[in-house]
Parts: C-alpha cells; structure tokens; sequence
C-alpha cells in the first residue's frame, strides 16, 4: 500500500489486502457496472437522448453565432430561445399533418363506415395505375370489397372504426410528441452546458485513449456536423426541386405536398412516399400523364441526390472519402434504422482516425540517386 492509500485509511479500520493494480481493476469493474446499471435504467429513453446529442452537435456553430448576435452571449436564455426556435421547426410539419387529418376526419369515419356495412368497391382511378393494377385490383376486392373481408382487415390494423383510429393514431402521436419534447428538453440543457460538457468529454477521451483520443473525438463532432449539414441541404433541394414539378403537374395543394416532401426527404424513403402520394392524387382526379411525370421526375431527383450528392456532401464536410462515407451512410441505415444515418459515418469516421493515428504509420519518402 502506498503512502496516498496509507494517509486515506481510517484510524482503527484496516484495508484490504489489495495490491495497486487490483484496487485499479476494482474501480474499472465498479465503473463499468455503473455505466452499465445507468444504461439499462434509462433504455426507454436512449434513442431521444442520441438524437439530442446528435441535434447539440450539430447545432452548436448555430447557436453560438445566434446567442452572440441576437442575445448577450451563450446563456440559459439563450439555449432556451434557441430550442424554442428549434421546438417551431420540428413541431410544424406534424401541426400540418395533424390539421390535415382533422380536415378529412368526417370523410374518414364515413368511409370506415361504409366499408364494414357494404364494403367498398374498386375506385376506378386503381384500374389506371402504370404498375401492378392488376394486383391492386384483386387485393382491393379480396380485403375491402366484401364487408366481412373488410370488417376483419380493418380490425387487423386497429381501424375498426374511426374511434379505434384515431385513439391508435392519437396514442403514437401522444409518445412520439413526448419523446420529441423530452430530446428538446435535453437539447436546452446540452446547448447551456455545452462547454462543460465537451471539455469533460474530451478530458475523459484524453484518459481513456491517450493523446489520439481527442482526434478521435474531433471526427466524430465533424462526421455528426457533416452528416446532419447534407441531409438537411440535400433534403430542401430536393423537395424544391420536386415541388416545382408539382407546381408544373397541378398537383392539388402543391404548397403543402412540397413541404411535406421536404420534412420526410429527411427520412429514408420518406420522399418517395410523398410524391408517390402526389402522382395518387393526379392519377384519382384522371391526370395519367401528369401522376407519371411526377413519379418519374421526383424518382429522378431522389436517385440523384441520395446516391450521388449526399455522400458527397456528407464525406467532404466529415473528410470522409467517398466510399466510407457511402458505406457509412446505408450501411448505418441497414443497421442501426433511422439513427444509424449518423451513426454509419460517426463509425466509418472513428475507424478512419483509428487506422491513421494508430495502425498506419506513413513512412518518409526516400530519394534515391
């Protein structure tokens, strides 16, 4: 036992007979179990704090440059206005959908209603479809056309009738809105301690991992700034973009469509979902040639923005080349889901330090006579 160990002991209370490095294992198991116990008891909201996380460090220029233009410096207040601003931007899109719903809740309920008494019938806009109408046709008539077909695919989906609906609806929304403001909430206390937060955290990398640990760190800060940076700006030019063709195609409420085709670009396939509800829309109102113009236009667009830009974007703000960052990106989906979009080339990042800091070792060219 050393002369520390020696000046902490208790009068009267002898020390296990452990050597240093036993005492040093013991804390490293001891911290591990915390780190380990702290994990499991906040499972539930693991995802929200990652996104948070995700959300601090990417906003953080942002919200320096806010707090030291529009307010006194980084403060609570400021954290607090910026996750308000933040909060508005987040919370639109599902305003809009939510009214969205209200406005059509009355024609909802009376087509629930007429399916389970009589079912429905096959709209003839289906028999128009480009692709699979056929199929669609004979799965329409075997689920929706015979009411106890019906009557028994409605129950399957919780849809039995509109209250069953939307209390299922209403119920996700309830903890996907609750999540959402908790991660806002983690984000307000992440933003006004971010300084402390980060020093700490690269104090405990330096620990950890020696003096590359920091470097480490850095690209995982550049690779979550990158990745956030080109899907938010791959994901408003691309929803433009495909607006201006609903604008051309006279989609009905094109405004909103574009807005919608916007906020899910940011999600995988989310885009796709939305103008192919656009071309649904042209194709129901007998405007063929219009719903495939949309399709093809808005296909065009998402290929090339989500196989071509976005890794490039992506890789150069994180100094990915573009094979780990194309690798990271849709290897991270196929993993890890949604998350795994920034999770991909934070580990592509981290591999790419780890092989240059620590494996790979350039060696000095050598001239020869």
């Amino acid at each position: 036992m050393d002369s520390k160990e020696k000046a902490r002991a208790k009068p009267g209370h002898k020390p296990l007979p452990l050597g240093s490095d036993a005492r040093k294992n013991a804390r490293v198991v001891f911290a591990l179990a915390i780190v380990a116990l702290s994990l499991w008891t906040a499972a539930g909201f693991l995802s929200a704090l990652i996104w948070a996380t995700i959300l601090a460090i990417a906003l953080w220029p942002l919200y320096v440059a806010f707090a030291n233009r529009v307010m006194s410096g980084p403060s609570g207040w400021s954290a607090f206005a910026f996750t308000c601003f933040v909060a508005v931007i987040l919370f639109t899109p599902m305003a809009l959908a939510i009214y969205q719903v209200a406005q059509q809740s009355g024609e909802i309920a009376a087509w629930l209603k007429k399916a389970r008494e009589s079912g429905i019938e096959v709209p003839d806009w289906i028999a128009r479809l480009p692709i699979a109408a056929e199929i669609a046709q004979q799965w329409w008539r075997a689920n929706l056309s015979d009411p106890q077909a019906a009557t028994g695919w409605l129950k399957a989906i919780s849809a039995d009738s509109a209250s069953d609906l939307f209390n299922s609806l209403g119920g996700q929304l309830l903890h996907r809105m609750f999540m959402l403001l908790f991660s806002l909430v983690a984000l307000f206390v992440l933003l006004s301690n971010g300084r402390s937060v980060a020093s700490r955290f690269l104090e405990t990398s330096e620990r950890i991992l020696g003096h590359p640990g920091e470097g480490v760190v850095e690209k995982i800060v550049d690779s979550i700034r990158g990745t956030v940076n080109g899907t938010v700006v791959v994901a408003v030019g691309e929803g433009l973009l495909i607006g201006v063709g609903y604008l051309v195609a006279g989609v009905p409420n094109a405004v909103m469509f574009t807005i919608f085709t916007t906020a899910f670009a940011m999600l995988p396939f989310g885009a796709w979902a939305a103008f192919s509800a656009a071309a649904l829309t042209l194709i129901s109102n007998g405007n063929e040639a219009a719903a495939a113009g949309v399709f093809c236009w808005g296909a065009v667009i998402m290929l090339a923005g989500d196989h071509f830009v976005w890794p490039v974007l992506v890789g150069g703000s994180a100094r990915l080349p573009f094979l780990f960052a194309f690798v990271g990106i849709f290897g991270g989906l196929a993993a890890f889901g949604l998350i795994g979009l920034f999770l991909g080339p934070v580990v592509m990042a981290a591999l790419l330090t780890v092989w240059r800091e620590w494996v790979f070792r350039p060696v000095a060219a050598t001239q020869f006579d």
